[in-house]
């Protein structure tokens, strides 16, 4: 005990002596900082009395630039150290509370050398250059969250070190002060991670680098591969481990890389404020954040009324067994599937030599280019020319007949009146346009044939320039006409996918599609391959600049849709994270097994990690939600013990209401902050809102809520992927709720939110995806799935 005592004292000791250290660094930064942003908004303010400018000759024209330039040097030399002091001064600030949360004794062979390694957030040193703590993405930290004590070896830039860990220890300090410490022969000790995770939920994703694990860490340092897919069971740990995946590229690649060259897909905006501050906190600058469908509305919101997967869900969970959702179903599976994806190209290929469609430029009614005259233009060139190359041609062409165009209106007789009818400021914009085309020598009107000459050219291209710029856009392309074409006849498509069948009901699909078009809607299963023929026919747009794209909930995006982002960022690596258990939107069936995406780099570009342990929720509710889906046998929960969840029959909607109500208040008097009413679908969240909201405070989450606020929620259980809640309640779990297979997924994900608690209310016989030894506890027969 004297020894365990002395050894805590001693720890105690480096903890205050490391502290006062990072105090006085932080009260030297918050001077220096002081000084330095009192300096650069001086010299801001002095900048031009401190160049000398002159431009008499070129010689003090060369001095003047010399100046400026050396001038410009010194202010971007102050701005950038007082741009790293301001970022050393975060880390500080953030250290000072809680230096470090791990250390390691290694021995490196063969010389025998030791070291004591403190691990934390961010380092620190001694002016002699002694690490005081490394930071946790450094190489030799790897053996913290991979290794035991004993023979271990880690990986640097210049090689393998091999050693042995003589000592792993760890702690949690708070204020300056150790609370816990530990002595650990497991990769990471039970004990912290139970006193995290049995924390409440909060409103942002907390990033515990402390608690990673093996199999985690396997993850946020594999750097090797093109495409890396995460498989992830409900709680896993993916999403943070994706996370602290960023900030250990960030820091490893720090020369060459930055966080605006990395791009986060999440599944809703929701999810986008949830994850907002994993990287600050680990003292990085957030990567760019958006959603799939955000990208569509910014490349075809102007042109049609997009539907989102929100919508799309909907409709379908609202009239499953209706004849036109088993036709959207069929629909869906179709175009996002690798089948629709070739015939997309090969139709491409095919308007090389034919069925090209067009708009005709027009002008008041007036054509000034037919279809028939592109179409012939489009035909007469070279045929080994590709397609979007051929419109570029197209776009001079046309540009040039609308120039032509021009010069020839000058004398209509609309052109005259419409003269007469210009304002000064007109004329004085005319006047600017002469001078241009002069080169500033027409000093003014002073011949009035010239003078009507300058305000028809002036009007006439005010007029067209909406024209140009629709042309120089490619707008000209009928590409709807095209899209449309594949669902005008059943042979035409089949020839085009090489005899594979179609859906049985094609033509119903045939008939949805085009009366969606017809009214300029686009489902969001036309929306990608509707871009994506878009983008084989007037050139495709890619991003360059983005290295590295992660997209999270990846088992809800098509295979087509996964094609279309590696041809957007064709110099990026990718990380995909999913659970095939929670492919709850219909696109999302269509992807099969995770390990089917090495065809999109292709399998020796491709690595497939699995996770199967769930931390995220009690171990009875793992063991509970693992029995509602096939093959749940292979999630391992961990082992932090709670409450049963529970299942309680009602009888009518009054009782139900009065029973969640009581049960929302229970859960807050006993310290819950987060606790979730989550519904099947947007309609009965609203439902059950209206009717919660004179009882108690409830907030209602749509698709459009900007981020979660603590108390009582009512949501869809679509719009709880990805984040999680001190106690759910499933509204109602009835059969009748989810009873079709399609449904088992939804209601498992709405399940697997809970951490703490979990309470499942049925109005009517519970849905038979509950397990088997819940549903004879309380006594219910078991129901067919539908």
């Amino acid at each position: 005990m004297d020894n365990q005592n002395s050894e805590w004292e001693a720890e105690q000791e480096r903890v205050s002596g490391v502290t006062r250290l990072l105090a006085a660094h932080i009260q030297h930064l918050s001077q220096e900082l002081g000084l330095h942003r009192s300096d650069v908004v001086d010299m801001r303010k002095d900048f031009w009395e401190e160049v000398t400018v002159n431009f008499s000759s070129p010689d003090d024209l060369g001095e003047t630039s010399t100046s400026l330039r050396q001038q410009a040097q010194i202010l971007n030399e102050r701005e950038r150290h007082h741009l790293q002091s301001s970022k050393a001064l975060k880390k500080y600030k953030k250290l000072v509370t809680s230096p470090y949360f791990g250390r390691i004794d290694f021995t490196e062979r063969p010389d025998g050398t030791s070291e004591q390694i403190y691990l934390g957030i961010g380092s620190l040193m001694e002016d002699n250059g002694t690490f005081l703590i490394y930071d946790w993405r450094a190489p030799i930290s790897s053996l913290y969250y991979d290794g035991a004590p004993g023979p271990a070896v880690y990986q640097t830039p210049g090689g393998e070190v091999a050693g042995t860990m003589d000592l792993k220890r760890q702690f949690v300090i708070h204020d300056g002060t150790i609370e816990v410490m530990f002595d650990t022969g497991m990769t990471i000790g039970d004990e912290l991670l139970q006193q995290v995770l049995s924390h409440s939920a909060d409103d942002r994703m907390k990033s515990i680098v402390a608690t990673i694990q093996k199999e985690q860490n396997a993850i946020i340092r594999n750097d090797r591969t093109r495409m890396l897919v995460v498989q992830g069971a409900a709680g896993s740990g993916k999403t943070s481990a994706a996370l602290q995946r960023v900030a250990y590229l960030l820091y490893k690649y720090r020369e060459v890389l930055q966080a605006d060259q990395m791009l986060l897909f999440s599944p809703n905006p929701l999810f986008n404020s949830y994850v907002s501050t994993v990287l600050p906190e680990l003292g990085e600058e957030n990567m760019q954040q958006t959603t799939f469908q955000m990208y569509l509305e910014h490349r075809l919101g102007s042109e049609f009324q997009l539907e989102d997967v929100f919508n799309q869900t909907e409709k379908l969970l609202n009239a499953p067994d209706s004849s036109e959702a088993s036709v959207r179903r069929d629909g869906i599976a179709y175009k996002s599937s690798v089948v629709f994806l070739d015939v997309i190209r090969t139709f491409a290929t095919t308007l090389e030599n034919s069925g090209m469609r067009f708009k005709p430029l027009t002008f008041q009614g007036r054509a000034i280019v037919t279809k028939e005259e592109m179409q012939q233009q489009f035909y007469s060139y070279d045929p080994a020319i590709k397609l979007a190359n051929r419109v570029e041609l197209m776009t001079g062409w046309l540009l040039k007949r609308i120039a032509a165009f021009s010069v020839e209106e000058r004398s209509a007789a609309w052109v005259e009146d419409q003269i007469e009818l210009l304002d000064s400021s007109d004329y004085h914009r005319a006047y600017q346009m002469l001078r241009r085309k002069s080169g500033g020598r027409q000093e003014s009107f002073d011949d009035f044939e010239l003078e009507k000459e300058m305000l028809a050219r002036y009007l006439i291209s005010q007029r067209l320039k909406p024209l140009r710029v629709w042309t120089k856009r490619g707008r000209f392309v009928d590409v709807k006409g095209l899209y449309s074409s594949l669902f005008e006849g059943r042979e035409y498509i089949e020839s085009l996918s090489g005899g594979k069948p179609l859906p049985a009901s094609w033509e119903n699909i045939c008939g949805q599609t085009l009366e969606s078009l017809s009214v300029n809607e686009l489902a969001y299963e036309d929306a990608t391959p509707f871009l994506y023929l878009k983008e084989l026919s007037q050139g495709f747009r890619t991003n360059t600049l983005i290295r590295h794209v992660i997209v999270d909930e990846v088992q809800d995006y098509s295979p087509f849709q996964l094609e279309f982002m590696r041809r957007l960022f064709p110099r990026a690596k990718m990380t995909v994270l999913g659970d095939l258990n929670q492919a709850i939107y219909a696109q999302g069936e269509v992807l099969g097994d995770l390990a089917g995406l090495v065809s999109v780099y292709g399998e020796e570009n491709t690595e497939v990690i699995s996770l199967t342990r769930s931390y995220r929720s009690t171990y009875e509710i793992v063991e509970f939600t693992r029995a509602m889906i096939p093959g749940g046998e292979k999630i391992v929960p961990f082992n932090r013990r709670g409450e049963e969840p529970q299942l309680s029959r009602v009888s009518s909607e009054a009782e139900l209401l009065d029973s969640v109500e009581q049960d929302i208040r229970k859960l807050q008097d006993l310290g819950y902050h987060y606790v979730a009413v989550i519904c099947k679908t947007a309609e009965e969240s609203a439902h059950v809102h209206a009717e919660l909201k004179g009882r108690l405070p409830v907030r209602l989450v749509t698709k459009d809520t900007p981020n979660f606020q603590k108390g009582a929620l009512v949501l869809p259980a679509y719009l709880a992927k990805g984040v999680e809640f001190d106690a759910v309640i499933i509204y109602d779990g009835s059969a009748e709720r989810y009873g079709r297979e399609s449904e088992r997924k939804l209601f498992y994900t709405a399940c697997t939110r809970a951490m703490h608690l979990l309470h499942i209310y049925s109005l009517g016989q519970p849905s038979a995806f509950l397990p088997e030894r819940v549903l004879q506890a309380a006594g219910n027969e078991s129901v067919a799935v539908q």
